[in-house]
C-alpha cells in the first residue's frame, strides 16, 4: 500500500481565523488546528506581506481542543494589520499547512473616525446553519460596512437548544440545518460546549466576517442554559444528566475563552468584565450580569440583590471615573427597563416592574448615580438579549428612580436565531421607547431567520465634530432608525 503524500499529512485549520481584544498595539489572534500543531504567526502593514514579522511559535494540542490564542503586541497603532496563520507538524517540519490571512486595524493613538458595529444571539431556538438559504446572513451584511470591530452582546451560541435537521415553516417550505454530533442534544461536558462554538464558525459567513472585524464578546444565559444563575440547581429538566448550573458554568466559561479571541486576566482566568480604549473618542465597558447575580427570585429586595457583585461594580466606578474618552459605551448583556421573566413569578433580568428601585435594580441604580455625581459624561448603553430590536431614552423626569442623568440604551438582535418581542417596560428608570421593531401579534413568535426580522446595530463617531450616530439595521441592510448624539466637551 502506498504511503500517504506529506501534503496529506499537513496539519488543517479547521474553523477559520479570528481576531479580537484590539488595542492601539495589539490585538488576540486565534485559530485551531485538526491535530498537535505548533500555531506560526506572521503579520505585515501590507496586504502582499513585503516586510514580515513573525512571532514566537505556539504550541497547541488537546488540552486547549487544539485551539491557540497569541496576543500580538508591539503594532503601530491607526494601522491595518494582516496576519497570516499556518500549523506546523509536531513531528515534522516540513508538513506545514497552507496559511490562512486575516486582517484587523489597530485602534488609534489620535483622532480618527470610528465605526462599529453590535448585536448578538446566534444559532438559537434551534435556527441553525441552513446552506440553502445562505447561512448566517446578518454576518454578511455586517461585513459590507467594513466596520472598525464588533461586539457580540451575548448569547454567542445556544448550548441548551438542540437542533432538528428539519423545521417546517409556515410558508410551507423546510428549514434544513446542518447538524452536528454535540448540537442534537444539549451541552453538558467541556468538549459539547466547545463544539457549539465550533458549529457557529462551519457557517462562511461568520468565517469570512471573522477573518477581516475584530470580536469584542461577552456572554449572556445561552452560553450555559436558559436563565441561569450560579446557585441554581435543574432539577426539573430532564434533558440534563449534570444539574449543577455553577458546574456548567466552569465548563461553559472555559470554552468561552478557548474558543473567543479573548484577552484573560491571570488572577481571574474566566472573567468577561473588561475595558477596551479605543483611542481618545471611545472607551467600551464589557459587563457580566451573569455570573455574580444572585438567585432568581422576585427581585424585590428592599435592601437590593446581587446582580453585578461588588468587584465588578467597583470596577466600573473606577474606570469610568478614570475614562478620558469623550465616549464611554457600557455593552450590557441584558438590557435595563425590560421586562424579562424567569417563570411566572421571578425576574431574569433587573427590571421587576414599576416601583421604585428593589433587588438587582438597585446595582443599577447604584451606576446611573455614580455616572451623575461622577460627572461621567457621554455614556450609551448597547445590549441584544431580548431578540428585536429598539431604541430607548430614559430620563430621571419619566422615572420613580431619579437620582441620574439622562441616557440612551439601543437594543439589536438576534443576529441568527429566533425573533420575538416586544417586550413589556418598567417605570424605574423612565424608559421611554423611541423606535422598535418587533414581530407583530398576527406574525406570532420565534420567527426565522429567513423571515428577515434579524438586526444588528451601527456606531459611527466622527472625528472632527465628535458626534456619534447610532443606527439600527436588518439583515437586508435597511436602516429602520437613526439618531446623532450630541456630546458634552469641556
Amino acid at each position: 500500500m502506498p504511503g500517504l503524500s506529506r501534503a496529506q499529512t499537513r496539519p488543517v485549520i479547521t474553523h477559520g481565523l479570528q481576531s479580537g481584544d484590539i488595542a492601539h498595539d495589539g490585538a488576540m489572534i486565534w485559530a485551531r488546528a485538526d491535530r498537535e500543531a505548533k500555531m506560526l504567526v506572521e503579520w505585515s502593514t501590507t496586504e502582499g506581506f513585503d516586510i514580515v514579522h513573525a512571532v514566537q511559535p505556539l504550541d497547541i494540542g488537546a488540552p486547549t481542543d487544539f485551539t491557540g490564542k497569541l496576543a500580538l503586541s508591539g503594532l503601530p497603532s491607526d494601522q491595518d494589520i494582516f496576519y497570516r496563520v499556518r500549523m506546523m507538524d509536531l513531528a515534522d517540519s516540513n508538513a506545514i499547512s497552507p496559511p490562512q490571512i486575516g486582517h484587523f486595524r489597530t485602534a488609534p493613538a489620535g483622532l480618527r473616525d470610528i465605526s462599529f458595529v453590535w448585536s448578538g444571539d446566534t444559532a438559537g431556538q434551534g435556527w441553525g446553519i441552513d446552506e440553502d438559504r445562505g447561512g448566517m446572513r446578518t454576518y454578511a451584511t455586517m461585513l459590507t460596512h467594513e466596520p472598525d470591530f464588533f461586539i457580540h452582546s451575548g448569547d454567542t451560541i445556544y448550548a441548551d437548544n438542540p437542533m432538528e435537521t428539519e423545521v417546517a415553516l409556515a410558508d410551507g417550505t423546510t428549514w434544513r440545518n446542518v447538524v452536528i454530533e454535540q448540537k442534537a442534544k444539549v451541552a453538558e461536558t467541556l468538549d459539547e460546549f466547545r463544539k457549539q462554538y465550533l458549529y457557529n464558525m462551519l457557517d462562511d459567513n461568520v468565517r469570512a466576517f471573522n477573518a477581516q472585524v475584530p470580536m469584542m464578546a461577552q456572554w449572556d444565559d445561552h452560553e450555559v442554559t436558559n436563565n441561569w444563575y450560579p446557585n441554581e440547581v435543574l432539577s426539573a429538566d430532564d434533558r440534563y444528566t449534570e444539574k449543577s448550573a455553577r458546574l456548567l458554568a466552569s465548563r461553559a466559561a472555559r470554552a468561552f475563552h478557548e474558543m473567543m479571541p479573548t484577552r484573560q486576566v491571570a488572577e481571574e482566568p474566566h472573567r468577561i468584565y473588561r475595558k477596551i480604549a479605543y483611542g481618545p473618542l471611545l472607551d467600551i465597558f464589557f459587563l457580566d450580569l451573569r455570573t455574580y447575580r444572585g438567585d432568581n427570585t422576585p427581585n424585590d429586595e428592599a435592601e437590593g440583590a446581587p446582580f453585578l457583585g461588588r468587584e465588578q461594580l467597583a470596577w466600573l466606578k473606577r474606570e469610568l471615573a478614570a475614562s478620558e474618552a469623550t465616549w464611554k459605551v457600557i455593552a450590557s448583556d441584558m438590557p435595563i427597563g425590560m421586562i424579562v421573566r424567569d417563570g411566572d413569578e421571578n425576574f431574569e433580568n433587573g427590571a421587576n416592574g414599576d416601583g421604585p428601585a428593589l433587588g438587582r435594580e438597585q446595582d443599577i441604580a447604584e451606576i446611573l448615580s455614580f455616572i451623575k455625581h461622577g460627572r461621567v459624561t457621554n455614556t450609551v448603553w448597547l445590549t441584544a438579549d431580548v431578540h428585536y430590536t429598539a431604541a430607548h431614552h430614559y430620563s430621571p423626569d419619566r422615572a420613580q428612580f431619579q437620582d441620574f442623568e439622562p441616557f440612551w440604551e439601543f437594543v439589536s438582535g438576534p443576529l441568527h436565531a429566533g425573533t420575538f418581542g416586544p417586550n413589556d417596560y418598567d417605570n424605574t428608570f423612565g424608559p421611554e421607547v423611541r423606535f422598535s421593531k418587533a414581530p407583530t401579534e398576527e406574525q406570532g413568535v420565534n420567527l426565522p431567520p429567513s423571515d428577515g426580522l434579524q438586526f444588528f446595530g451601527k456606531v459611527d463617531i466622527a472625528a472632527d465634530t465628535r458626534v456619534m450616530t447610532v443606527s439600527l439595521l436588518d439583515m437586508a441592510d435597511e436602516v429602520l432608525w437613526s439618531t446623532e448624539l450630541q456630546p458634552v466637551l469641556g
